[in-house]
């Protein structure tokens, strides 16, 4: 069987929680029913090894329940989360997903034939595998979406090897490969993982308090929202042993007063990819952004200043995508790093680089910068054309509160001075009241994204 090292796990935790969703806990005998209930449903609409299926739905108990169902009877599966709904037709369609699976009021399965039929190099490696597989969706540059084809058998090895049961809270996403690490490793740890609707400052803080989370992880962003909430002063989150934090670069301004908000609480920095999982992370101490990258199955180089990875669980390519891997079998992340022995320290995206007259400016750096001045709730960083000096800094801010913009931009550019070399205070500051986070907690350095 495709998950027998779960069913174990599951048989030996029957009456604990391995969910807790609406107040309402979820034992893994609910779990291991719930599967089996599926596998009907699916066998009736002839959903077997091989099928592509697109899974909408939330992270929710029977959500999970479905997509073990169809990893067990050998699919491949593209999990689509509500926030992604808009794009679920383009992702249907570069797929070739031949099964839609949603649920109903009831919360029973309602599936439906798309009409395609996928026939594609990877799927037929999978299928002469006899290996389930996943699909998930990577952005590009240009912001066209990338389908990630796994093997599931390769991905998940890695939890077959237990570590820690705490009580986690999951804030990533259902169709993120860091919201499926986080799912996975608490399965296979006996876990119980509370399941949660309203990612705000206080609604999260809410389930850390009534629930006794242990484990919080978050993007950058979240922490920086949460700071300026004030929410963690009104509840008690002494529950929480480790915070970990991943999905873009994090402030060390934000860092800095994460150190306040969780005396005592492990700060750890995750890395992961769509294409290579997420690796196992050893942050150098709770106040710095050096972290160590590897574990078994993995190995890091960095070439030029750009990290790359090897990895067991690698994808086995992209549906619609030149390949992103050198001719010895590194995958090339994109990620520019500082290195210092065994750590390194994350400077940003190389295509986000920005080139000032030939000087590269980090758009992290900056941000960091503006991030730490006052009534700045978020800020992004990026390039415009400029025929004198090639490209010129821009930064598109959000404010906490209502500010007369030319008191902002002065006190932004006062801020950049005092740290910054010249080249890389912004030329042009604008003020929205967009979000400038997408839902998959990455910055929109164009308005498109």
């Amino acid at each position: 069987m495709h998950l027998d090292f779960l069913t174990e796990i599951f048989a030996e935790h029957a009456d604990d929680e391995a969910f807790v969703f609406r107040g309402d806990g979820y034992p893994y005998r609910w779990l291991r029913e719930q599967i089996s209930a599926f596998h009907g449903q699916l066998e009736s609409a002839s959903i077997g090894s091989g099928a592509v299926v697109a899974l909408h739905g939330e992270f929710s108990p029977h959500s999970v329940a479905a997509l073990l169902c169809l990893i067990e009877r050998g699919t491949v599966v593209i999990p689509i989360a509500p926030s992604s709904e808009e794009q679920s037709g383009e992702f249907i369609r570069i797929a070739n997903a031949a099964f839609e699976i949603r649920f109903d009021d009831a919360r029973e399965l309602a599936i439906s034939r798309t009409g395609r039929s996928a026939d594609h190099a990877l799927y037929r490696q999978l299928a002469d595998a006899r290996h389930p597989g996943l699909v998930l969706f990577s952005s590009g540059s240009t912001g066209t979406p990338k389908g990630v084809v796994h093997d599931l058998t390769r991905l998940l090895r890695k939890y077959r090897t237990r570590r820690h049961c705490y009580r986690t809270l999951a804030f990533l996403l259902f169709d993120h490969i860091g919201g499926l690490d986080t799912l996975f490793y608490s399965l296979s740890n006996g876990s119980c993982l509370v399941l949660c609707e309203d990612r705000s400052p206080v609604g999260v803080c809410r389930l850390v308090e009534k629930h006794r989370v242990r484990v919080l992880p978050v993007a950058p962003s979240f922490l920086k929202l949460l700071a300026i909430s004030g929410a963690y002063r009104r509840h008690d989150l002494s529950s929480l042993a480790i915070v970990t934090y991943g999905a873009e670069m994090m402030p060390h301004s934000t860092l800095a007063k994460c150190a306040e908000m969780f005396p005592g609480t492990t700060l750890m920095q995750k890395f992961g990819t769509s294409e290579v999982g997420t690796l196992r992370s050893k942050s150098k101490s709770s106040d710095s952004l050096w972290v160590k990258l590897g574990g078994e199955g993995y190995q890091t180089r960095v070439v030029d200043g750009l990290l790359e990875i090897k990895a067991e669980s690698t994808m086995l390519g992209y549906l619609n995508a030149d390949s992103p891997f050198t001719e010895d079998g590194w995958f090339m992340t994109g990620d520019c790093v500082d290195v210092d022995g065994e750590y390194i320290r994350f400077q940003g995206r190389s295509s986000d680089l920005i080139n000032v007259g030939g000087r590269k400016v980090h758009p992290a750096e900056v941000e960091s910068v503006i991030g730490a001045v006052d009534n700045v709730e978020e800020v992004v960083v990026f390039g415009e054309p400029n025929a004198l000096m090639g490209q010129i800094v821009c930064a598109r801010i959000r404010t906490t509160q209502d500010e007369d913009s030319r008191t902002l931009n002065r006190r932004i550019r006062a801020a950049c001075r005092q740290v910054l070399d010249s080249h890389k205070v912004p030329t042009k500051i604008e003020i929205t009241d967009a979000a400038l986070t997408t839902a998959r907690f990455k910055l929109r350095r164009s308005e498109s994204s």
